[in-house]
């Protein structure tokens, strides 16, 4: 809604209303203070420090989607709480472009503490409530997260074609319309992919819907090699990961099937696309074909 566009009535009552809220429990809280719990920390190093430590080793990328904050102001807290020996940071051997984070022993201690003096604020917050009190405060907490993360969304199924069939074509077409792909394939020319070794088509579904796709195709001019091609995912469905678990299935595959190297080519107007593939590895190359549309050319070493 743009600013300063009229608001119906009931509307404005409902976002008056949830501020006031808000102002109520930042307050009640503590979260105005420049020091969470009045300890050392701000309340983002706090939750870094928290998330780090019920998941060790994860990822620094799948921090900032856990916290939706900015890669960069993610970045300057680690390199903070790194600096103060609170947080060790190690290359991903799987990807030397991700950092592993996990808590040092001071860090662990420095989170038991923050740990426990939350559970005594919370508890300070009920004392004086009585058991019914407790259990409506605690069903209605629930009950507002639930309605802001919405309905549950459906599982993402990733299945591997042995034959060409409709979805298979229906999505390739809508592919090839969206990045105005010029040489195509035809069902003839899937369905020897999918019997040739080494090589494979899969859809990812939600529900029962076709929302994605990737093909493998054994590249016979380089040994060991494969190239990914036709990755795409509805608009609809963005937002769910599944361009990476397609490519989680396809690399799996390839390994499996002795590939030591994936290649691909695409054009430099596909940033998005461009970026998922750096973040998984893959390095710019020389050419490696004759694709009239393609300007960027990039492989990926998976075994």
């Amino acid at each position: 809604m743009p600013i300063g566009s009229r608001i119906e009535p009931e509307l404005a009552d409902q976002i008056s209303a949830v501020r006031q809220f808000n102002r109520f429990y930042t307050t009640k809280l503590g979260l105005l203070r420049r020091r969470h719990l009045d300890g050392d920390f701000s309340l983002t190093e706090a939750r870094i420090l928290y998330e780090i430590g019920v998941s060790p080793r994860m990822t620094a990328s799948a921090l900032r989607a856990i916290l939706e904050l900015d890669a960069g102001y993610i970045s300057r807290l680690l390199s903070a709480l790194t600096k103060r020996r609170l947080v060790r940071q190690a290359t991903s051997e799987a990807d030397g472009r991700e950092k592993l984070l996990t808590l040092t022993a001071t860090g662990a201690k420095a989170v038991a503490r923050l740990n426990e003096q939350s559970t005594m604020q919370i508890q300070g917050l009920l004392a004086n409530l009585d058991s019914a009190d407790r259990e409506a405060l605690v069903a209605s907490l629930t009950k507002v997260r639930s309605i802001l993360i919405g309905p549950e969304r459906a599982p993402v199924r990733i299945v591997r074609l042995t034959a060409a069939n409709d979805h298979a074509l229906a999505i390739l077409q809508e592919y090839y319309e969206a990045v105005h792909v010029v040489q195509r394939d035809t069902p003839a020319s899937i369905q020897k992919i999918l019997g040739a070794p080494a090589s494979g088509m899969w859809l990812a579904y939600l529900g029962d819907a076709v929302v994605g796709c990737v093909v493998l195709r054994k590249l016979e001019s380089i040994p060991r090699a494969a190239e990914c091609k036709r990755l795409y995912v509805k608009p609809c469905a963005r937002g769910n990961r599944i361009a990476d678990k397609l490519l989680d299935e396809q690399e799996a595959f390839a390994s499996a099937s002795g590939i030591k190297w994936i290649y691909l080519d695409t054009y430099d107007d596909l940033k998005p696309a461009i970026a998922l593939y750096e973040r998984r590895g893959y390095e710019r190359c020389e050419r490696y074909n004759d694709n009239p549309q393609a300007t960027l050319f990039m492989r990926k070493r998976i075994v």
